[in-house]
């Protein structure tokens, strides 16, 4: 049978015959190979080069054990993102010893690779910002989507050259804090600050210049963000938690915490409500937890009874 008659009986090679029993031309039986399908009897290849959707397994050093898809996925908190490799020391992937002149040469390897992976000054000052970012990060128990963001922050301050006359340090630091701001976590700048391995004055002038010069979407961070970490570390009961969090929206509401510090503020409604409660627990203590004055904390306290006494927080 010539070629046209078996496209005008309907067959194609675009048609997809994987539950096709029968050939097309003589009717006899099809056998289907990981490469081709073929008729037993006449030979006719109905299909051929077919596509294999399954998972793309690999395995090195014949282990057959740890079979891999793809590598490591590319991480923004690498300078090279990921993808550099890692030269072992004096075993190899079997665990097995190398010899004294394999170690030397691996030595070597190594050194090598690490001229190899800076192109530039620009790339050693990112590997270092970058690593002062993941530092920091680890430091104050930040996941990797926190440490993420402020890594991609920091490359945005190295593209937009606000490195310049300015420490790796603190616009590390600066980073890590704006992504706190950006996400409206309650993490002060004296947490962040006592981590950091620059000057309190420092780590303000770069967030300053990164919140101008980039224009961070930062949140303003309430009092009401303060209040599960004060209590979980005062040590106080639920129904205190509910009712310190009922003051301090009221007190947003009503003003008091307009130009204060947040942390104040919360801790100033933890310890109104410990005194209803009639929770002992003293001024000094709730000051110390939210790293505010007992001075501080008087104000907003009786700020917040003053209130009381108006009406405008309900008991």
């Amino acid at each position: 049978m010539a070629t046209r008659d078996i496209y005008e009986t309907g067959f194609d090679e675009d048609v997809q015959h994987g539950t096709t029993t029968d050939c097309p031309e003589c009717s006899g039986q099809v056998q289907t190979t990981a490469i081709e399908t073929v008729c037993e009897d006449c030979g006719l290849v109905i299909d051929e080069q077919q596509i294999d959707h399954g998972p793309e397994w690999r395995f090195f050093a014949d282990d057959e054990t740890t079979r891999e898809r793809t590598g490591a996925p590319l991480t923004p908190a690498r300078h090279d993102r990921g993808l550099s490799t890692t030269i072992g020391r004096k075993r190899d992937g079997r665990g097995r010893t190398l010899s004294g002149a394999k170690q030397r040469q691996l030595g070597r390897l190594r050194r090598e690779q690490t001229w190899a992976r800076w192109q530039s000054t620009a790339d050693q000052n990112l590997a270092h910002g970058l690593g002062e970012v993941r530092r920091i990060a680890s430091a104050l128990d930040f996941g990797t989507s926190i440490r993420d963001q402020a890594c991609t922050l920091f490359r945005s301050a190295q593209n937009e050259d606000l490195l310049r006359g300015r420490s790796i340090e603190a616009i590390a630091a600066a980073s890590v804090y704006g992504a706190c701001r950006c996400n409206g976590l309650s993490r002060t700048l004296e947490e962040t600050d006592a981590v950091a391995r620059c000057e309190r004055s420092e780590l303000t002038t770069a967030y300053n210049t990164l919140n101008s010069e980039l224009g961070l979407p930062a949140q303003p961070v309430t009092p009401r963000a303060f209040l599960p970490k004060l209590a979980s570390d005062l040590d106080l009961r639920d129904r205190i938690r509910h009712r310190a969090r009922e003051l301090a929206e009221v007190a947003a509401e009503a003003g008091i915490s307009n130009g204060s510090h947040p942390a104040g503020v919360a801790a100033a409604c933890l310890y109104t409500t410990a005194q209803e409660c009639e929770w002992s627990v003293t001024q000094t203590r709730v000051a110390e937890a939210a790293d505010v004055s007992t001075v501080t904390l008087r104000t907003h306290y009786e700020a917040i009874i003053d209130a009381l006494a108006r009406g405008d927080v309900t008991r």
